[in-house]
């Protein structure tokens, strides 16, 4: 450089020479516009009052990129610092910023299908929806992408929960795609209830509950064409490539309703506290135990599942699984997973990997938890520390909830920008936070205490009823899914709270109950990521208490159920 700059003193005079040097700067910087770059820095950037209604450690500030964008899911940021975040059901967004202050002035949604994967590579932005892999041909300096989608994969199975479809890519450039398990733990027509029991999974784990590698160029793939890389997982959205290791890390989603399925041997405080979210390095033929066992964070072992004999102190056979490199907290649900290699950040996060996390809804009727972004420390070898910090959380609003509709943001989506930011998404407003680290000698962004959750008064249990059989089965048996309040999960588990079921005929109540509602109601559009099992095992007397706490709590004070009632709809 140095030569060529003596070079050009010599054909040209000093200040002919600035001014051409000035043009050229100019021209660079333009083009860089054009391109979608926005030219601010961590140092220039302005942070939100309150950093956008969340906590982080000193000297990181945060400001908004987007607000009431829609639930959205995984998002990915383009090497010009467009950002492009997935929704739930209504296609892909793109955001950039035109001006430098870090928030997008400018917002096109393209595509459609909704779904989770989203992520750029050699030149194309490749997403995913429940059944299929896409991919678009990306223009410099164009936003959105000028043609049709191309099919990657498509006719992936589908399933009445954990269909979500992630996605990622090695350092050869191959295409890896997590088809999850639609099971809690592969109990039959009675899974999630009590006295849930297993079978062999075999064939079905053939084509669920794995990845599979893909050549990414090829279209028009099928899962057959792919390469079948691991298998035995429940559910796996998270997943990272190490360039030092240089494999994959991964964290699975643990599973739920340990008390529900055996009530004997498992209490409401087991159910909150010990089916891991298990991190693991992700290699060719792995197994990792689904959905025979699971780990225990609070015994330290892999533990045998109870529909497949457990009974809280049998542990799985030794070796034959491993165990997870890190335990995360039951329930915490981890979704998208970044390294950090940025410039920015301090060095201590140089080579971690950031999770975000969605939180719990399966620790009802026990607060929830999660619900934040967590940073899990690395070796010079690639390998995690086997600890983690909490990195940015308040997100939910509220210091301690039990219902999840009551958090104001829930974290989905997490990724790097070219500038060493971190960009974070959420599903429940569509917010999207730029986070960024200006030094621990700025000011730090005021505090907010977070305020206790209001609970809706028309959702509140009758004290009445809070002690009778009824009401103890309802905690037990179905508390955990429709929430102690009937208030259910948005997206996951209807309210019973005015529902025509809890408040309608009698024998429709009985029924659900005793068949579950696929086979129980007409034909009905879906309303949960999570079929509801039959309740057949509980008696006449059983059924009666609950289908009777639920229509005086929750259906506007209706009539009691009788056991003869039961009996007559058991009989038909």
């Amino acid at each position: 450089m140095e030569l060529r700059f003596q070079t050009l003193q010599a054909r040209f005079h000093r200040p002919l020479l600035f001014a051409v040097l000035g043009v050229l700067v100019a021209l660079a910087i333009a083009g860089g516009l054009a391109a979608g770059a926005a030219p601010a820095t961590a140092a220039t950037l302005v942070p939100a009052p309150d950093d956008g209604g969340i906590k982080l450690p000193p000297g990181f500030r945060a400001l908004v990129v987007a607000d009431e964008l829609g639930p959205l899911r995984f998002l990915t940021v383009a090497p010009s610092g467009d950002v492009y975040v997935k929704t739930k059901d209504k296609g892909i967004i793109a955001l950039r910023d035109t001006n430098g202050d870090g928030r997008a002035d400018l917002k096109q949604t393209f595509g459609a299908g909704g779904g989770t994967g989203i992520a750029i590579h050699d030149g194309w932005l490749y997403h995913s929806t429940n059944s299929a892999v896409y991919r678009y041909r990306m223009t410099p300096g164009e936003l959105v992408p000028r043609g049709a989608p191309e099919t990657v994969v498509s006719d992936l199975p589908l399933g009445r929960q954990h269909e979500s479809k992630s996605l990622a890519f090695d350092d050869a450039g191959q295409l890896y795609v997590e088809v999850g398990s639609p099971s809690n733990s592969y109990g039959g027509d009675r899974d999630r209830a009590q006295g849930a029991r297993g079978t062999d999974a075999t064939e079905f784990l053939a084509t669920h509950g794995g990845w599979w590698r893909f050549d990414p160029d090829k279209t028009n793939q099928r899962q057959s064409d792919g390469r079948h890389f691991s298998t035995g997982h429940r559910h796996m959205l998270s997943i990272a490539w190490n360039p030092v290791s240089r494999a994959f890390f991964v964290v699975m989603m643990g599973r739920d309703q340990l008390n529900s399925v055996d009530p004997d041997h498992y209490t409401v405080d087991d159910n909150a506290e010990k089916p891991a979210e298990e991190m693991h390095v992700l290699r060719e033929g792995a197994n990792f135990g689904w959905p025979y066992t699971y780990y225990d964070p609070i015994q330290k072992a892999r533990m045998v599942a109870p529909e497949f004999g457990g009974d809280n102190a049998k542990r799985a056979e030794a070796g034959k699984y491993p165990d997870p490199l890190v335990a995360f907290p039951a329930h915490w649900a981890p979704l998208q997973m970044a390294f950090y290699s940025g410039p920015q950040f301090p060095a201590k996060y140089h080579g971690g990997a950031f999770i975000a996390f969605h939180g719990s809804w399966n620790r009802a009727p026990r607060p929830q938890q999660g619900y934040n972004v967590t940073y899990v420390p690395f070796d010079d070898k690639g390998m995690p520390r086997g600890t983690y910090e909490v990195f940015a959380s308040g997100f939910p609003g509220v210091a301690e909830f039990t219902t999840p509709k009551e958090a104001h943001y829930r974290p989905s989506g997490l990724a790097f920008g070219p500038d060493g930011s971190m960009y974070v998404s959420e599903t429940e407003k569509g917010r999207v936070w730029r986070i960024f680290y200006v030094g621990e000698g700025a000011a730090a962004a005021p505090a907010t205490a977070e305020k206790p959750a209001a609970k809706p008064a028309a959702a509140k249990p009758a004290a009445a009823a809070e002690t009778s059989a009824g009401a103890k089965l309802y905690a037990q048996a179905c508390a955990t899914c429709h929430m102690p309040d009937g208030s259910g999960v948005p997206g996951m588990q209807p309210a019973l709270v005015g529902s025509k079921i809890a408040g309608g005929p009698p024998a429709t109540l009985v029924r659900v109950l005793l068949l579950g509602p696929a086979k129980a109601l007409p034909p009905h559009p879906k309303v949960g990521a999570n079929e509801m099992p039959a309740f057949d095992s509980l008696s006449n007397e059983e059924i009666a208490a609950v289908a009777s706490y639920v229509r005086k709590t929750f259906g506007h004070n209706a009539s009691a159920i009788t056991p003869a009632q039961v009996a007559a709809q058991r009989g038909k």
